[in-house]
């Protein structure tokens, strides 16, 4: 149970930040990883309190510096003296140092249960929704490139990251079948080109 007070400052104060990110980690991804931290954690003996701040604090400097965002974050929950109301100082370090290790992309792995946690619940399992936040991230920053050349750019990032080899791949650390499944289609996709531009131009409505 997240006591009233905690969930009031983080809400008010925390996941209205989200409103300053780009579409894909905007208030619904924040909430989703939120959803999904806690239910991993129920199966487990730790703090929920801690499992739902981390989730919450994950992409919040997503605005700030998208490529340390994780280091951002990490920095902002450790200094934040309004936790300290709610946790003792090793609790919060820990909560830091797994906002820090929740992204999928770093090397090793998260350093305790609790970056477990949230990298994993931090997941996205709607190939759809993967389709359009990389079209939508490489149409932006790319404007320099085609059509064609922005749908490949995109294949070939999300085939290094979910195909077989990929590095989201490895780093799941609790049984979700929900992603197995996502694992499988997303390596299917990234690697038959005709099946992949078809689908992103029609999940991105390019098609005519």
């Amino acid at each position: 149970m997240i006591r009233k007070e905690l969930k009031n400052y983080i809400e008010n104060n925390i996941l209205s930040q989200y409103k300053l990110n780009d579409s894909g980690h905007n208030i619904d991804h924040a909430n989703y990883v939120i959803d999904r931290s806690l239910k991993f954690a129920s199966c487990l003996d730790v703090n929920k309190e801690m499992v739902y701040v981390i989730a919450a604090y994950h992409d919040v400097a997503h605005h700030i510096d998208r490529l340390n965002h994780e280091k951002i974050g990490s920095e902002l929950l450790l200094n934040d003296e309004e936790l300290t109301k709610y946790f003792d100082k090793n609790e919060i370090k820990i909560m830091s140092d797994a906002v820090y290790d929740h992204r999928s992309s770093l090397d090793g792995d998260p350093r305790t249960i609790y970056g477990k946690i949230v990298s994993t619940a931090d997941r996205n399992i709607s190939v759809e929704v993967t389709l359009k936040r990389s079209y939508s991230y490489n149409r932006k920053h790319y404007p320099e490139l085609t059509e064609e050349e922005v749908i490949e750019q995109c294949r070939n990032f999300l085939n290094k990251k979910y195909g077989k080899n990929g590095y989201a791949v490895k780093k799941v650390y609790f049984e979700d079948k929900a992603y197995d499944k996502y694992l499988k289609d997303m390596d299917y996709i990234t690697t038959h080109k005709k099946e992949f531009d078809k689908k992103i131009k029609e999940v991105n409505n390019l098609t005519k």
